[in-house]
């Protein structure tokens, strides 16, 4: 029989979790009934299944599924930059609420609403659609202005939507 006067420590739980993958929701759903039942110390964690899976070989409907996912990963992420870590439990409810339970798979408007149902700045859904790039690769650090100059160019850059790549010789870097 256990003795009840012993404090036990509080078991760390750490989810990492895409938000559209219904396992990582499945799985979410049963930590939270587990901490409502005893203490843990449960802390969610922004996972994209786009990224873990980015240079593998999928299946072309898995593909898309995950090419799908980078949305609600980057607006997580974003959320969780703007409002720390403690967000992402309520956001991560509300968006597999809608994706999972109402079976809404319309993205935009999942997120839309999500961010409403928390009174999070609706700004936030700008990051589903992020651009990303790989790069600046440089050859030396930028300073002072220089810096400053290659960091607005490469915000001009990365709002400019026709614009795809910038590549030329890297000089002594490059492999002969």
């Amino acid at each position: 029989m256990e003795d009840d006067s012993v404090p036990r420590a509080v078991t760390p739980v750490v989810l990492h979790f895409d938000a559209t993958c219904p396992f990582a929701w499945v799985t979410s759903r049963w930590l939270l009934e587990v901490e409502r039942l005893q203490p843990i110390d449960l802390r969610f964690r922004v996972m994209g299944l786009s990224v873990l899976n980015e240079h593998r070989e999928l299946e072309p409907w898995y593909r898309e599924f995950n090419d799908r996912a980078r949305g609600p990963a980057r607006v997580c992420a974003a959320a969780e930059a703007l409002h720390g870590n403690t967000v992402l439990r309520d956001l991560y409810t509300a968006l597999g609420r809608r994706l999972h339970l109402e079976r809404n798979n319309d993205h935009d408007v999942v997120i839309t609403e999500s961010l409403d149902a928390l009174g999070l700045p609706a700004s936030l859904a700008k990051a589903a659609h992020g651009v990303g790039f790989f790069g600046p690769v440089l050859t030396s650090i930028p300073k002072g202005d220089e810096a400053i100059r290659l960091f607005q160019a490469t915000r001009t850059l990365a709002g400019t939507g026709a614009f795809a790549e910038l590549k030329r010789g890297r000089g002594a870097l490059d492999v002969r």
